[in-house]
Protein backbone atom coordinates (compact mmCIF):
# COMPACT_ATOMS: atom_id res chain seq x y z
CA UNK A 1 0.00 0.00 0.00
CA UNK A 2 1.58 3.82 -0.97
CA UNK A 3 0.84 6.76 1.14
CA UNK A 4 2.40 10.18 1.06
CA UNK A 5 1.71 13.00 2.89
CA UNK A 6 4.64 14.80 1.98
CA UNK A 7 3.84 18.48 0.28
CA UNK A 8 4.69 19.30 -3.12
CA UNK A 9 6.80 22.51 -3.35
CA UNK A 10 4.49 25.42 -4.90
CA UNK A 11 7.24 26.34 -7.09
CA UNK A 12 5.84 22.69 -8.58
CA UNK A 13 2.02 23.02 -8.09
CA UNK A 14 2.68 27.24 -9.94
CA UNK A 15 3.99 25.76 -12.94
CA UNK A 16 1.16 22.45 -13.38
CA UNK A 17 -1.26 25.75 -13.29
CA UNK A 18 0.73 27.14 -16.59
CA UNK A 19 2.01 23.53 -18.27
CA UNK A 20 0.73 21.06 -20.19
CA UNK A 21 0.98 17.44 -18.65
CA UNK A 22 2.44 14.85 -17.96
CA UNK A 23 5.75 17.06 -17.46
CA UNK A 24 9.09 16.55 -15.47
CA UNK A 25 9.99 18.89 -13.41
CA UNK A 26 13.94 19.25 -11.59
CA UNK A 27 15.42 21.08 -9.47
CA UNK A 28 19.20 21.76 -9.76
CA UNK A 29 19.79 22.85 -6.13
CA UNK A 30 19.04 19.02 -4.86
CA UNK A 31 21.15 17.35 -7.42
CA UNK A 32 24.19 20.47 -6.18
CA UNK A 33 23.04 19.19 -2.91
CA UNK A 34 23.21 15.28 -3.25
CA UNK A 35 26.90 15.71 -5.28
CA UNK A 36 28.41 17.82 -2.60
CA UNK A 37 26.72 15.11 -0.05
CA UNK A 38 28.70 12.23 -1.99
CA UNK A 39 31.66 14.10 -2.16
CA UNK A 40 31.81 14.61 1.72
CA UNK A 41 30.98 10.78 2.10
CA UNK A 42 33.62 9.80 -0.20
CA UNK A 43 36.66 12.56 -0.40
CA UNK A 44 38.67 9.30 -1.88
CA UNK A 45 36.58 8.33 -5.30
CA UNK A 46 36.52 9.94 -8.62
CA UNK A 47 32.80 10.82 -9.37
CA UNK A 48 31.66 9.75 -12.81
CA UNK A 49 27.79 10.37 -13.05
CA UNK A 50 25.99 7.29 -15.13
CA UNK A 51 24.59 9.36 -17.92
CA UNK A 52 21.78 6.52 -18.97
CA UNK A 53 20.11 7.65 -15.61
CA UNK A 54 18.75 10.83 -16.74
CA UNK A 55 20.66 12.19 -19.82
CA UNK A 56 19.24 15.79 -19.82
CA UNK A 57 21.95 18.39 -21.16
CA UNK A 58 21.45 20.89 -18.10
CA UNK A 59 21.96 17.78 -16.10
CA UNK A 60 25.31 17.16 -17.94
CA UNK A 61 25.93 21.17 -17.38
CA UNK A 62 24.82 21.18 -13.63
CA UNK A 63 27.17 18.29 -12.81
CA UNK A 64 30.08 19.20 -14.87
CA UNK A 65 30.19 22.56 -13.47
CA UNK A 66 30.77 20.80 -9.87
CA UNK A 67 33.96 18.88 -11.82
CA UNK A 68 31.59 15.57 -11.70
CA UNK A 69 32.95 13.10 -14.28
CA UNK A 70 30.51 11.00 -16.39
CA UNK A 71 30.16 7.44 -17.56
CA UNK A 72 28.85 6.75 -21.08
CA UNK A 73 27.54 3.61 -23.14
CA UNK A 74 27.24 4.83 -26.52
CA UNK A 75 27.72 7.46 -29.38
CA UNK A 76 25.20 9.19 -28.34
CA UNK A 77 25.84 9.67 -24.74
CA UNK A 78 29.43 10.68 -25.92
CA UNK A 79 28.30 13.40 -28.15
CA UNK A 80 26.40 15.05 -25.61
CA UNK A 81 29.48 15.44 -23.17
CA UNK A 82 31.84 16.38 -26.01
CA UNK A 83 28.84 19.51 -26.99
CA UNK A 84 28.69 20.15 -23.50
CA UNK A 85 32.68 20.66 -23.38
CA UNK A 86 33.23 18.01 -20.86
CA UNK A 87 36.81 17.13 -21.41
CA UNK A 88 37.59 13.13 -22.96
CA UNK A 89 39.80 12.97 -19.51
CA UNK A 90 36.98 12.79 -17.01
CA UNK A 91 34.78 10.09 -19.65
CA UNK A 92 34.59 6.52 -19.00
CA UNK A 93 33.21 3.35 -20.22
CA UNK A 94 31.76 0.36 -18.30
CA UNK A 95 29.39 -1.17 -20.05
CA UNK A 96 31.66 -4.26 -20.65
CA UNK A 97 29.63 -5.02 -23.77
CA UNK A 98 30.25 -2.13 -26.44
CA UNK A 99 29.05 -1.55 -29.91
CA UNK A 100 32.35 -1.25 -32.11
CA UNK A 101 31.66 2.19 -33.75
CA UNK A 102 31.16 3.21 -29.98
CA UNK A 103 34.44 2.65 -29.05
CA UNK A 104 35.92 3.62 -32.28
CA UNK A 105 34.61 7.10 -31.43
CA UNK A 106 35.38 7.15 -27.87
CA UNK A 107 38.97 6.43 -28.37
CA UNK A 108 39.12 8.76 -31.00
CA UNK A 109 37.87 11.81 -28.93
CA UNK A 110 40.15 11.01 -25.99
CA UNK A 111 38.15 8.63 -23.98
CA UNK A 112 40.82 5.90 -22.31
CA UNK A 113 39.31 3.99 -19.90
CA UNK A 114 37.19 0.70 -20.98
CA UNK A 115 35.18 -1.87 -19.06
CA UNK A 116 35.27 -5.74 -20.21
CA UNK A 117 34.27 -8.95 -19.25
CA UNK A 118 35.24 -11.02 -22.22
CA UNK A 119 38.12 -12.69 -24.59
CA UNK A 120 35.66 -10.86 -27.99
CA UNK A 121 35.50 -7.83 -25.72
CA UNK A 122 39.39 -7.55 -25.47
CA UNK A 123 39.36 -8.15 -29.00
CA UNK A 124 37.56 -5.32 -30.30
CA UNK A 125 39.40 -2.95 -27.77
CA UNK A 126 42.57 -3.73 -28.79
CA UNK A 127 41.53 -3.25 -32.70
CA UNK A 128 39.48 -0.47 -31.68
CA UNK A 129 41.40 1.70 -28.89
CA UNK A 130 44.86 0.26 -28.89
CA UNK A 131 46.98 1.09 -25.43
CA UNK A 132 43.71 2.03 -23.62
CA UNK A 133 43.12 1.15 -19.88
CA UNK A 134 41.12 -1.80 -19.63
CA UNK A 135 38.82 -2.35 -16.23
CA UNK A 136 37.26 -6.24 -15.37
CA UNK A 137 33.72 -6.64 -14.82
CA UNK A 138 33.11 -8.92 -11.59
CA UNK A 139 29.78 -11.17 -11.12
CA UNK A 140 28.83 -10.31 -7.53
CA UNK A 141 25.85 -10.41 -5.57
CA UNK A 142 23.07 -8.12 -5.73
CA UNK A 143 20.51 -10.05 -3.61
CA UNK A 144 19.55 -6.74 -1.78
CA UNK A 145 19.06 -4.67 -5.10
CA UNK A 146 15.65 -4.12 -7.02
CA UNK A 147 17.13 -4.24 -10.39
CA UNK A 148 19.55 -7.19 -10.09
CA UNK A 149 22.48 -6.22 -13.00
CA UNK A 150 24.80 -9.35 -12.06
CA UNK A 151 23.13 -12.19 -15.19
CA UNK A 152 23.73 -10.07 -18.07
CA UNK A 153 27.18 -9.27 -16.85
CA UNK A 154 30.28 -9.98 -15.49
CA UNK A 155 32.70 -13.32 -14.18
CA UNK A 156 33.99 -15.39 -11.76
CA UNK A 157 37.22 -14.61 -9.97
CA UNK A 158 38.72 -17.69 -10.99
CA UNK A 159 38.39 -16.08 -14.57
CA UNK A 160 40.45 -13.14 -13.23
CA UNK A 161 44.30 -13.63 -14.32
CA UNK A 162 43.62 -15.57 -17.86
CA UNK A 163 41.46 -12.23 -19.04
CA UNK A 164 43.55 -9.63 -17.23
CA UNK A 165 46.61 -11.38 -19.23
CA UNK A 166 44.64 -11.83 -22.25
CA UNK A 167 44.26 -8.17 -22.40
CA UNK A 168 47.92 -7.59 -22.00
CA UNK A 169 49.10 -9.48 -24.43
CA UNK A 170 47.11 -7.86 -26.58
CA UNK A 171 48.64 -4.17 -25.95
CA UNK A 172 46.04 -3.11 -23.69
CA UNK A 173 46.56 -1.86 -20.16
CA UNK A 174 45.22 -3.77 -17.59
CA UNK A 175 43.77 -0.92 -15.13
CA UNK A 176 41.47 -2.07 -12.39
CA UNK A 177 38.63 -4.15 -11.00
CA UNK A 178 34.85 -2.92 -11.48
CA UNK A 179 31.45 -4.43 -9.67
CA UNK A 180 28.72 -3.31 -9.55
CA UNK A 181 25.64 -4.27 -6.21
CA UNK A 182 22.41 -3.24 -8.80
CA UNK A 183 20.32 -0.52 -8.41
CA UNK A 184 18.67 0.78 -5.70
CA UNK A 185 20.53 -1.77 -3.65
CA UNK A 186 19.36 -1.33 0.03
CA UNK A 187 22.52 -2.72 2.20
CA UNK A 188 25.97 -1.51 2.39
CA UNK A 189 27.12 -4.70 3.33
CA UNK A 190 26.66 -5.71 -0.66
CA UNK A 191 29.22 -3.42 -1.04
CA UNK A 192 31.92 -4.70 1.17
CA UNK A 193 31.02 -8.23 0.23
CA UNK A 194 31.96 -6.79 -3.27
CA UNK A 195 34.67 -4.88 -2.20
CA UNK A 196 36.23 -8.54 -0.29
CA UNK A 197 35.50 -10.46 -3.60
CA UNK A 198 37.30 -7.95 -6.37
CA UNK A 199 40.09 -8.34 -3.08
CA UNK A 200 40.46 -11.70 -4.58
CA UNK A 201 40.60 -10.87 -8.00
CA UNK A 202 43.21 -8.01 -7.25
CA UNK A 203 45.40 -10.91 -5.17
CA UNK A 204 45.40 -13.44 -8.11
CA UNK A 205 46.26 -10.91 -10.70
CA UNK A 206 49.32 -9.24 -8.49
CA UNK A 207 50.89 -13.14 -7.43
CA UNK A 208 50.95 -13.11 -11.59
CA UNK A 209 52.67 -10.12 -11.69
CA UNK A 210 49.50 -8.23 -13.24
CA UNK A 211 49.69 -4.74 -11.12
CA UNK A 212 46.29 -3.24 -11.11
CA UNK A 213 45.54 0.92 -10.18
CA UNK A 214 42.08 1.59 -9.83
CA UNK A 215 38.83 -0.35 -8.16
CA UNK A 216 35.71 1.02 -9.71
CA UNK A 217 32.58 0.32 -6.95
CA UNK A 218 29.98 1.19 -9.67
CA UNK A 219 26.51 2.64 -8.55
CA UNK A 220 23.32 1.16 -7.19
CA UNK A 221 22.87 3.76 -4.21
CA UNK A 222 19.25 3.90 -3.07
CA UNK A 223 16.85 7.40 -3.18
CA UNK A 224 13.64 7.40 -0.88
CA UNK A 225 10.63 6.60 -2.92
CA UNK A 226 7.80 5.37 -0.40
CA UNK A 227 10.27 3.35 1.91
CA UNK A 228 13.25 5.33 3.74
CA UNK A 229 16.63 3.60 2.80
CA UNK A 230 20.03 3.96 4.40
CA UNK A 231 22.06 7.19 4.01
CA UNK A 232 24.66 7.83 1.85
CA UNK A 233 26.94 8.42 4.50
CA UNK A 234 25.73 5.38 6.16
CA UNK A 235 26.71 3.26 2.89
CA UNK A 236 29.78 4.77 2.22
CA UNK A 237 31.24 4.65 6.18
CA UNK A 238 31.01 0.76 5.19
CA UNK A 239 32.45 1.29 1.88
CA UNK A 240 35.54 3.64 3.37
CA UNK A 241 35.79 1.10 6.08
CA UNK A 242 35.96 -1.93 3.86
CA UNK A 243 38.83 -0.30 1.53
CA UNK A 244 40.79 0.37 4.13
CA UNK A 245 43.74 -1.47 4.76
CA UNK A 246 42.57 -3.74 1.92
CA UNK A 247 43.89 -2.00 -0.89
CA UNK A 248 47.39 0.04 -2.23
CA UNK A 249 47.05 3.49 -0.70
CA UNK A 250 47.68 4.77 -3.88
CA UNK A 251 44.98 3.55 -5.96
CA UNK A 252 42.44 5.36 -7.65
CA UNK A 253 39.00 4.68 -6.63
CA UNK A 254 35.88 5.00 -9.22
CA UNK A 255 31.95 5.66 -8.35
CA UNK A 256 29.08 6.15 -10.39
CA UNK A 257 25.89 7.66 -8.99
CA UNK A 258 22.96 7.94 -10.91
CA UNK A 259 20.01 7.48 -9.24
CA UNK A 260 21.23 9.15 -6.22
CA UNK A 261 22.06 12.27 -7.87
CA UNK A 262 18.86 13.03 -9.79
CA UNK A 263 16.20 10.97 -8.80
CA UNK A 264 14.74 12.80 -5.62
CA UNK A 265 15.52 16.15 -7.88
CA UNK A 266 12.58 15.66 -9.93
CA UNK A 267 8.64 15.03 -9.25
CA UNK A 268 6.26 14.27 -12.49
CA UNK A 269 3.15 16.25 -12.55
CA UNK A 270 0.12 14.31 -14.48
CA UNK A 271 -3.71 14.70 -14.71
CA UNK A 272 -6.33 12.55 -14.02
CA UNK A 273 -8.26 11.64 -17.59
CA UNK A 274 -10.56 8.98 -16.07
CA UNK A 275 -11.92 7.17 -13.05
CA UNK A 276 -13.60 3.91 -13.11
CA UNK A 277 -14.94 1.01 -10.69
CA UNK A 278 -14.45 -2.45 -11.60
CA UNK A 279 -14.81 -5.77 -9.93
CA UNK A 280 -14.99 -3.70 -6.72
CA UNK A 281 -11.60 -1.90 -7.48
CA UNK A 282 -11.60 2.00 -7.57
CA UNK A 283 -9.27 2.35 -10.60
CA UNK A 284 -7.63 5.80 -11.67
CA UNK A 285 -6.19 6.86 -15.03
CA UNK A 286 -3.44 9.03 -15.50
CA UNK A 287 -1.55 10.62 -18.15
CA UNK A 288 1.33 8.78 -17.58
CA UNK A 289 1.82 5.49 -17.67
CA UNK A 290 4.35 2.96 -18.14
CA UNK A 291 5.40 3.52 -21.83
CA UNK A 292 5.69 7.43 -21.59
CA UNK A 293 7.64 7.47 -18.42
CA UNK A 294 6.92 4.84 -15.45
CA UNK A 295 8.65 2.05 -16.65
CA UNK A 296 10.50 1.53 -13.40
CA UNK A 297 6.76 0.45 -12.07
CA UNK A 298 7.51 -2.67 -13.47
CA UNK A 299 10.35 -3.91 -11.74
CA UNK A 300 8.40 -3.22 -8.29
CA UNK A 301 9.73 0.42 -8.02
CA UNK A 302 6.69 2.11 -6.07
CA UNK A 303 6.25 6.15 -6.38
CA UNK A 304 4.71 8.12 -4.09
CA UNK A 305 1.62 10.40 -5.55
CA UNK A 306 0.32 13.44 -4.14
CA UNK A 307 -2.55 15.27 -5.10
CA UNK A 308 -2.49 19.05 -4.47
CA UNK A 309 -5.39 18.86 -2.45
CA UNK A 310 -6.30 17.36 0.87
CA UNK A 311 -9.36 14.93 1.50
CA UNK A 312 -10.67 11.37 2.89
CA UNK A 313 -8.01 8.66 1.31
CA UNK A 314 -9.62 6.09 -0.97
CA UNK A 315 -7.35 2.85 -2.25
CA UNK A 316 -6.98 3.05 -5.93
CA UNK A 317 -5.44 0.76 -8.93
CA UNK A 318 -3.49 3.58 -11.06
CA UNK A 319 -2.99 3.34 -14.66
CA UNK A 320 -1.52 5.15 -17.84
CA UNK A 321 -3.38 5.82 -20.40
CA UNK A 322 -2.69 2.97 -23.14
CA UNK A 323 -4.95 0.89 -24.76
CA UNK A 324 -2.04 -2.03 -23.37
CA UNK A 325 -3.42 -3.56 -20.11
CA UNK A 326 -0.21 -4.06 -19.23
CA UNK A 327 0.27 -0.47 -18.32
CA UNK A 328 -1.01 -0.43 -15.00
CA UNK A 329 1.43 2.23 -12.53
CA UNK A 330 0.61 0.62 -9.11
CA UNK A 331 -2.46 -2.06 -7.31
CA UNK A 332 -2.51 0.36 -4.34
CA UNK A 333 -2.81 4.11 -4.12
CA UNK A 334 -4.01 6.12 -1.47
CA UNK A 335 -5.28 9.61 -3.25
CA UNK A 336 -8.05 11.61 -2.48
CA UNK A 337 -11.33 10.79 -4.45
CA UNK A 338 -10.14 13.09 -7.33
CA UNK A 339 -12.15 14.04 -10.16
CA UNK A 340 -10.65 14.32 -13.64
CA UNK A 341 -8.80 17.29 -14.28
CA UNK A 342 -6.95 17.33 -11.21
CA UNK A 343 -3.28 16.70 -10.79
CA UNK A 344 -1.26 13.86 -9.60
CA UNK A 345 2.32 14.56 -8.62
CA UNK A 346 4.78 11.61 -8.85
CA UNK A 347 8.16 12.21 -5.99
CA UNK A 348 11.14 10.78 -6.75
CA UNK A 349 10.94 10.76 -10.82
CA UNK A 350 14.23 12.36 -12.25
CA UNK A 351 15.54 8.76 -13.03
CA UNK A 352 15.31 6.61 -15.42
CA UNK A 353 11.52 7.89 -16.20
CA UNK A 354 12.08 10.30 -19.28
CA UNK A 355 15.05 8.54 -20.60
CA UNK A 356 12.84 5.17 -21.12
CA UNK A 357 10.12 6.98 -21.90
CA UNK A 358 8.54 6.18 -25.58
CA UNK A 359 5.92 7.36 -27.66
CA UNK A 360 3.82 4.33 -27.77
CA UNK A 361 0.45 4.79 -28.86
CA UNK A 362 1.11 8.14 -29.71
CA UNK A 363 1.27 9.66 -26.13
CA UNK A 364 3.72 11.81 -25.81
CA UNK A 365 7.15 11.62 -23.92
CA UNK A 366 7.34 14.28 -20.78
CA UNK A 367 9.08 17.38 -21.67
CA UNK A 368 11.50 18.36 -18.74
CA UNK A 369 11.75 22.32 -17.21
CA UNK A 370 13.75 23.18 -14.62
CA UNK A 371 13.00 24.89 -11.59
Amino acid sequence: MLTDGRSIPQHVVRLAQTRKTPFLAIDKKVIQHKFEQFQNAMTHARIFYAVKTNSHRRIVETLQALGSGFEVASAEELDLLLRCGVPPQRIISSNPIKIASFIEAAYGAGVQYFAFDSHDEIEKLAKLAPGSSVYLRLSVSNEDSQWPLSRKFGVETEQTVELLTHAARRSLVPWGITFHVGSQCIDGASWVNAIEKSKLAWDMARREGIELRMLNIGGGFPIEYTDSVPSIDRIAKAINEALKGAFPEDIEIFVEPGRAFVGEAGILVSTVIAKAKRNGENWLYLDIGVFNGLMESIGGIQYAMTADRDGPAHKWVVAGPSCDSFDVISNEVELPDLEIGEKVYISSAGAYTTVYASRFNGFPIPKTYFV
